[in-house]
């Protein structure tokens, strides 16, 4: 155990969840006793690698989309099932791979700034929720291996009124693994380029009951370890993940399901990005003989703790109403020691190694959130109700350590780096800066009526109370009080119509609003920030699309244009700079288009492509103004192409195409980074009913790319790499 990241106060809040977890676990066990006599469940055996139809699961409720259970065709919204199926057969690793099969979305990881861009805006302006839940804070959603994930769901545009405050340019969810009602047992081992080595399981067993629905208990466990895998000099990752839950029968509608998560993270030496040669004007460039070299400390660090405890009851009251409540707890950990940035010189002989921090994030999460839905009619139309109050609490700490002075100056191509406490004012230890507790009590309120057998009108509205508190830990002073607060009350909502024009084909139309904070996020604001914006910005879409099928049933598409506003944002007062005001505006509009595709039994295509013209209308930077100018990494272009080919009933051929269109990477849009396009490539042998091998080769072509561009360099995407999956299902 590493005693940097892991101080004996976080190790015992692990033990008190995974504790808390286990003895519910056996209490709910103990609910229902097995019968004497009572034999093993029977296995399921099941096909081992399940190939997703090459149509859009537009036929699928989606989570984030609606809490009325609606699909993806019934909700006058643009949204995005990537399902396990979708998951396994890409190959996706982690969180972020599996984000590139949702048009227009753009990620990357860099250790301190977990991006994500969609329409056009930031991780600001996009809720990230796990398994519905929002925690506030852009690097909680850094990439997680992908194994203890069923599927990804995204909701494109303003949807505070489902989720709450911070999602103008739309909500990202991410939907882990649960106890279902049937026998599962899986195993997957993947071994690749850089050492990677990964191993996987998943068993699903009935282990009290007979099956009769009361009194049956089903028992899940997933578990991936990851090691290796990094294509940067001394860069080296450790990563577990632990995901346990127990479904309950209770009898009388009434059921239950307990669900603990661990995630552990390790990296040692992480990769920051590689500098940009000079003059960085124009089009921007690196050498290519820094593509893999890393200036970190020798010693630097990144590590993650995350653990998550949910207890989920469902009651069925009668055929009209459905009642749930979720109670949820979330505890995280996160240790950085690194030196951050890198700038060639001007004559780019030397790098000079700069910006020393030293930093801690502790956060804890609790709510309830209760939710149920109810089916009525209106005047004989068929009216359906979802509607619900969550209560939470969600508190951050952050301990900064930072030296923004020179480290060193070394040679680009060889070189050696310090040890990070060897650097100069750099002493081991933790001190606080301040505590931010957010506290938010939402009611919300969903309602679809059919207007007539064809047309459905689907509205929502959601009030929030948020309570910021900042509590300062260091020196006060005027600019820095001892304590702040302040209180905000969004109310967010939409309205759409949903016309069915034919069988399987429809168009819809909605206006939605939403709000987020005006700088920063709210669980990391500052004082400064705090004291100097007084409300949430506020979002405001409108959106028209279609979504149909085709081809007699062999296809599906989806189409989408929007236009984005969110205003109220904080820019630079003209009058004096050192100040902020809030008269900013930013704004998007843009189209997007899926479509999937089924031509023979063979033979499966999807592929999808968004155009999105994002700028500020009103913002001030460095006493300049930005308006007209579009916002960094923010790309106009972006599409991809998944096609699979079975060559026989047991070997199948994939490829997958990805193209980025260029980014700007300063403000000022005088900075910019080529598109790019990558060409992924795999083969798959169904070697009999319960086992199958895959290999793949990503970034085929070895293009450099960069993830995201910023300051004085890139943060660079994977080169070549090549892995080998053998997956069985028993």
């Amino acid at each position: 155990m590493h005693p940097l990241c892991f101080s004996p106060a976080p190790r015992a809040r692990t033990a008190g969840l995974a504790a808390a977890a286990l003895a519910a676990l056996g209490a709910q066990a103990q609910t229902a006793p097995s019968a004497p006599g009572d034999s093993l469940p029977a296995i399921q055996v099941r096909a081992s690698q399940e190939q997703p139809n090459g149509r859009l699961p537009v036929d699928q409720p989606v989570e984030s989309g609606s809490r009325l259970g609606l699909t993806a065709r019934e909700n006058p919204a643009s949204v995005t099932i990537v399902d396990r199926a979708v998951i396994d057969a890409r190959g996706a690793q982690n969180t972020q791979e599996i984000l590139q099969a949702i048009a227009g979305v753009t990620a990357h990881d860099a250790p301190g700034n977990i991006g994500v861009q969609y329409r056009g805006f930031g991780s600001g302006s996009i809720s990230q929720l796990f398994n519905g839940i929002p925690v506030q804070y852009a690097i909680a959603a850094r990439p997680v291996d992908s194994w203890i994930y069923e599927r990804v769901e995204a909701i494109g545009g303003p949807s505070s009124f489902l989720h709450g405050a911070g999602a103008v340019g739309g909500t990202l969810n991410y939907i882990s693994k649960l106890a279902t009602r049937h026998d599962l047992s899986e195993a997957q081992l993947r071994l690749g380029s850089h050492r990677l080595r990964e191993a996987s399981f998943g068993l699903n067993r009935r282990v009290v009951g007979d099956g009769s629905g009361t009194g049956d208990h089903y028992l899940r466990i997933d578990a991936n370890q990851r090691r290796g895998g990094s294509w940067t000099e001394g860069t080296d990752r450790d990563s577990t993940q632990l995901a346990l839950s127990l479904l309950s029968d209770l009898g009388r509608g009434l059921s239950h399901t307990l669900a603990y998560e661990h995630q552990k993270e390790w990296v040692d030496q992480p990769y920051w990005g590689t500098p940009l040669l000079n003059p960085m004007v124009g089009t921007l460039r690196i050498d290519p003989a820094t593509r893999r070299k890393n200036y970190n400390s020798v010693d630097s660090l990144y590590a993650q703790r995350v653990q998550w405890l949910r207890s989920i009851t469902d009651w069925r009251v009668n055929d009209a109403l459905a009642l749930r409540n979720t109670f949820y707890a979330y505890d995280a950990l996160r240790d950085y020691r690194n030196v951050e940035t890198y700038r060639f010189n001007a004559t780019n002989t030397a790098v000079t190694r700069s910006a020393a921090l030293l930093q801690r994030h502790d956060q804890r999460l609790v709510g309830n959130r209760l939710d149920g839905t109810y089916q009525e009619q209106i005047a004989g139309r068929r009216s359906d109700w979802a509607f619900g109050v969550d209560l939470s609490v969600n508190k951050q700490t952050r301990f900064p350590n930072s030296l923004s002075a020179t480290v060193s100056t070394v040679n680009p191509y060889v070189f050696t780096t310090e040890p990070f406490f060897a650097v100069r004012g750099m002493t081991p230890g933790f001190r606080p800066d301040r505590d931010n507790r957010v506290k938010t009590v939402a009611v919300f309120a969903e309602n679809r009526t059919a207007l007539t057998p064809g047309l459905s009108l689907v509205t929502a509205l959601r009030h929030e109370r948020i309570e910021l508190d900042l509590t300062n830990r260091r020196e006060i002073n005027a600019a820095n009080p001892a304590r702040y607060a302040r209180s905000y009350k969004p109310t967010t909502g939409r309205i759409g119509l949903v016309w069915e024009v034919a069988p399987g084909a429809n168009l819809y139309v909605q206006y939605a609003t939403a709000a987020d904070p005006p700088a920063g996020i709210l669980t990391t604001a500052t004082f400064a920030q705090v004291r100097d914006n007084s409300a949430l910005t506020t979002g405001r879409q409108i959106e028209v699309g279609s979504k149909l099928d085709f081809w007699q049933g062999k296809g599906t598409a989806t189409a989408a244009a929007y236009r984005i506003t969110r205003q109220n944002i904080a820019t630079q007062d003209p009058a004096n700079s050192s100040l902020t005001v809030q008269v900013g505006e930013q704004s998007s509009r843009g189209v997007e288009l899926a479509v999937g595709l089924q031509p023979t039994r063979e033979w499966a295509l999807q592929a999808n492509a968004s155009w999105v013209d994002a700028q500020y209308e009103n913002f001030r930077q460095g006493g300049v103004s930005l308006a007209g100018r579009t916002p960094t990494n923010t790309p106009r272009t972006v599409l991809n192409l998944w096609t699979s080919y079975a060559i026989t009933p047991q070997l199948q051929a994939s490829v997958g195409l990805r193209r980025v269109g260029s980014v700007y990477a300063d403000a000022a849009n005088t900075q910019r980074w080529p598109a790019y396009t990558l060409l992924d490539l795999g083969l798959s042998w169904q070697i009999n009913r319960h086992t199958a091998l895959s290999a793949r080769v990503r970034n085929a072509t070895d293009r450099v790319y960069a993830l995201h561009v910023g300051g004085t360099q890139a943060y660079l995407g994977a080169p070549r790499t090549a892995d080998l999956t053998l997956r069985v299902n028993f």
